[in-house]
Order: C-alpha cells, then sequence, then structure tokens
C-alpha cells in the first residue's frame, strides 16, 4: 500500500519547483495579513494614546479609561499573536511540504528498514481507519497522502494508456484555483 505514495525523482523535483512558486502566492497573503494586523495593532494604540489624553484633561474617568485600555490591549496582544503566527507559517510552508513529499515517496522503503516501533509511527501518520476484513488489511490514506497516492495512481494510468488529453504535469498540478487554467489565464468552469 505504501508503494502507492511512490513517484519518481523528476516528479518530485517538478512538484518541488512548483510548491517553490506557489511559495510567492503563500508569501503574499502572509505578508497582507501581516499588515492588516499591524495596521490594526496601531490603530488601537492609537485609541489608547487619545483616550489617555481625555483622562488627563478629565473629559473620562480613570475606571472607563482602565477598562478600554485594557480591552484594547488585549486585542493588540491578540494582533501580535496573529502576526507571530503568520511569520511561523510562513518560514515552515516550503520546508514541511517538501518533506511530506519526500517522505511520502519514500515510505515503502523507509517501512522495509525500520524497526517495529518506527513502523507503527509511520503507519499512524499516514493512514487511518485501518481495520482487518477477511484477511486483509483495509486502510485508507489520511490528508494529503490520499490526494498523493490518487494523483500517482492517476499519472500511472494515463502512461499506461498514452493519454494525449492530459499530460503527467496537469496531473501534479491538480486544481489551481476555480478561475485558472494551467497557463495562469482566467477562464470560467462549468461542472
Amino acid at each position: 500500500m505504501l508503494g502507492q505514495l511512490h513517484f519518481d525523482d523528476e516528479v518530485l523535483e517538478w512538484v518541488r519547483e512548483a510548491l517553490h512558486a506557489s511559495h510567492a502566492d503563500e508569501r503574499r497573503e502572509h505578508e497582507d495579513a501581516v499588515k492588516r494586523l499591524r495596521t490594526e495593532y496601531d490603530r488601537l494604540q492609537a485609541r489608547i494614546d487619545a483616550m489617555y489624553i481625555d483622562k488627563l484633561d478629565g473629559k473620562i474617568g480613570g475606571d472607563f479609561f482602565d477598562k478600554m485600555a485594557g480591552q484594547w490591549r488585549e486585542d493588540q496582544s491578540r494582533c501580535l499573536r496573529d502576526i507571530e503566527r503568520h511569520q511561523d507559517a510562513d518560514e515552515s510552508y516550503m520546508s514541511e511540504g517538501v518533506q511530506i513529499l519526500e517522505l511520502a515517496s519514500n515510505a515503502q522503503s523507509l517501512f522495509e528498514r525500520q524497526p517495529a516501533r518506527e513502523k507503527r509511527r509511520l503507519l499512524n501518520f499516514l493512514l487511518s481507519n485501518c481495520s482487518w476484513e477477511d484477511g486483509e488489511v483495509i486502510a485508507t490514506f489520511r490528508q494529503p497522502f490520499d490526494l498523493l497516492a490518487k494523483t500517482v495512481a492517476d499519472a500511472a494510468r494515463v502512461n499506461a494508456e498514452d493519454n494525449a488529453d492530459l499530460t503527467e504535469n496537469e496531473i501534479w498540478l491538480g486544481d489551481l484555483d476555480s478561475n485558472q487554467d494551467y497557463t495562469g489565464q482566467s477562464r470560467v468552469f462549468y461542472r
């Protein structure tokens, strides 16, 4: 079953390059989110500063200032946590994606040479809903390994059929976006 995840080095390199290309989009999304969060943080700080001046001028009471400033500082803390989360996600996106692809492609050979305890950990990471039925192990892959297994099977089928309408790259590329074709041009799909 783990052999269903194996694909050749050429495909791994192609997917790695596609992952690098998609990382630019991912990075832009994280940068936009961080920019929005910093703007929100600064807006909250401006409120706290303005309200402090109102407190000094006697326009608002100390209790009201403490209550509102406390709420806004909590919101600022949330903004800072979200900024950190986006920065961490941006850094790990590439390395984790490549590691998952390499693990999937090498899962069968890793399984064969691991001690029993490590075999179990590998299977727990890759598979879910394992059961024994009529003398056979029945299991399904966890995400994203289920998609990889399907893609490898589709690529093998297309190669076997020598289907000229669907290239291997189109199979591995998958669904880019509902409004893009494989050349990056926008188009509408009706299903």
